[in-house]
């Protein structure tokens, strides 16, 4: 896989999957602009990742991702900058467990808006860049629990559904525009929030995996770099589960 002279957006992309991912397009060429919900932690993730990677164009932003006057801002300076828009990778959201009986009504909305509306307006933004160059790709996050729900916390699986039900949606009507959507939909992932979870409830967890361990940061980046490659030129419309689970 090769990104050369390819321009990709990673929202979310200062710690985490986010910053796993960034980092996998840097190691294949691209020039990579993160977005972080603060303009701190977007430099602080570009600083760390320019002395790893010296070579490589890295930036850094932080518009409000649930607002599309705010995120279109922030994209035209990207297309400004650097000519053009080749990858989105909507990967900002936010998880929660609230039983449900104690939701509010703001709990609920919270979760949706970032991690649908916010999905929407990146999508919405980056679109006519693609179009007006003739192609592109977009890669969203989803999550297993999309497909199998969560015993608490509903709004989280709730959103990450509607992320599916947009992929194929937009997979359906921008494709005749050059423009490919994806999703993947990881799995149990060591991120920094899990590694804080008890190993008396990872072990039982990883026993359920026929791999036999948790998914890393870069279980999930690697196959976002594959769905926007050229690599994966046919596909689009597909949620790609990355959870280490064998299936008939």
């Amino acid at each position: 896989m090769n990104f050369e002279q390819k321009v990709v957006i990673v929202t979310g992309g200062s710690r985490g999957i986010g910053l796993a991912t960034v980092e996998a397009f840097l190691k294949k060429g691209a020039t990579v602009v993160l977005t972080a919900s603060r303009q701190e932690n977007a430099d602080k993730a570009v600083a760390g990742l320019k002395e790893r990677y010296p070579e490589a164009t890295i930036g850094g932003i932080s518009p409000d991702l649930c607002s599309l006057a705010s995120v279109e801002e922030a994209f035209r300076g990207v297309a400004e900058q650097y000519g053009r828009i080749d990858v989105l990778v909507n990967n900002a959201g936010v998880s929660e467990r609230t039983p449900f009986e104690e939701y509010t009504e703001e709990t609920f909305e919270k979760v949706m808006d970032l991690n649908v509306k916010g999905v929407f307006n990146c999508t919405r933004a980056v679109v006519p860049y693609m179009v007006q160059q003739g192609g592109g790709a977009v890669v969203s996050t989803s999550s297993m629990v999309s497909i199998y729900g969560q015993p608490s916390g509903m709004a989280y699986p709730t959103s990450k559904f509607a992320v599916n039900g947009l992929t194929l949606s937009l997979a359906r009507e921008l494709g005749p525009k050059g423009i490919r959507v994806n999703a993947v939909a990881p799995g149990i992932t060591e991120t920094d929030m899990m590694k804080a979870v008890p190993k008396s409830i990872i072990d039982p967890m990883i026993a359920q995996i026929p791999l036999r361990r948790l998914g890393q940061p870069e279980d999930i980046a690697n196959a976002i770099c594959f769905l926007a490659s050229e690599e994966a030129g046919y596909i689009s419309g597909v949620v790609l589960q990355v959870d280490g689970l064998a299936r008939s």
